[in-house]
């Protein structure tokens, strides 16, 4: 971690970017986890400049893939995940629910984020829409790990053992809503096409 800060105050300007286009990256290969680097971002950056920088790679990380969803259709995102998983999610697809669900799955830590990026591009959502539920939805758990990692970075341990406590804690029950709202919500699913049929 010291050599990276190290490195981000050397590079100025240029290790900023290059921070952005990590994060970017993540995004785009939606199978690396995020919550090290927001950690990182809080170390290097501290909590305001590394949430900022972020959040930054993470709408256009975000935007990137709902282009290129929206320009491929469902065979770009099956170069990343198997036709299974992207049935998982059909139940985005309603647009009455679609907006209000994909902002509660990227608010709960621990769910999948950068993979709800690629579904949302196979739903109705206006690119604004998606956007401003990435920007709003996933502040809270932004900020929990740069404050973990911004907290690390000034030497108070107590508050970072804390902060990753939080954070491990609200991840698992946040995993555990994940899991029951998907499975009720498929199983809604496949009883409207019981009645439909």
């Amino acid at each position: 971690p010291q050599k990276f800060r190290d490195w981000v105050d050397a590079s100025g300007v240029l290790g900023r970017i290059l921070f952005i286009g990590m994060v970017v990256l993540q995004v785009l290969v939606a199978f690396i986890p995020g919550e090290p680097v927001e950690l990182a971002a809080g170390y290097a950056f501290g909590v305001l400049e590394g949430s900022l920088l972020t959040m930054a790679g993470f709408l256009i990380g975000s935007w990137l893939v709902f282009r290129l969803v929206r320009r491929f259709g469902v065979q770009f995102v099956e170069v990343f995940f198997p036709s299974k998983q992207i049935l998982e999610f059909a139940f985005l697809r309603n647009p009455k629910k679609t907006k209000i669900i994909a902002f509660i799955l990227m608010m709960i830590p621990g769910t999948p984020k950068d993979f709800l990026s690629y579904f949302a591009g196979l739903t109705q959502l206006k690119e604004w829409e998606w956007l401003a539920i990435v920007a709003i939805a996933r502040l809270p758990s932004l900020m929990t790990s740069t404050v973990t990692g911004g907290a690390a970075g000034v030497e108070n341990y107590t508050l970072s053992a804390v902060m990753l406590a939080v954070t491990v804690l609200t991840s698992l029950v946040g995993i555990l809503y994940y899991r029951e709202l998907t499975r009720r919500e498929q199983a809604a699913e496949e009883e409207t096409k019981k009645d439909h049929s």
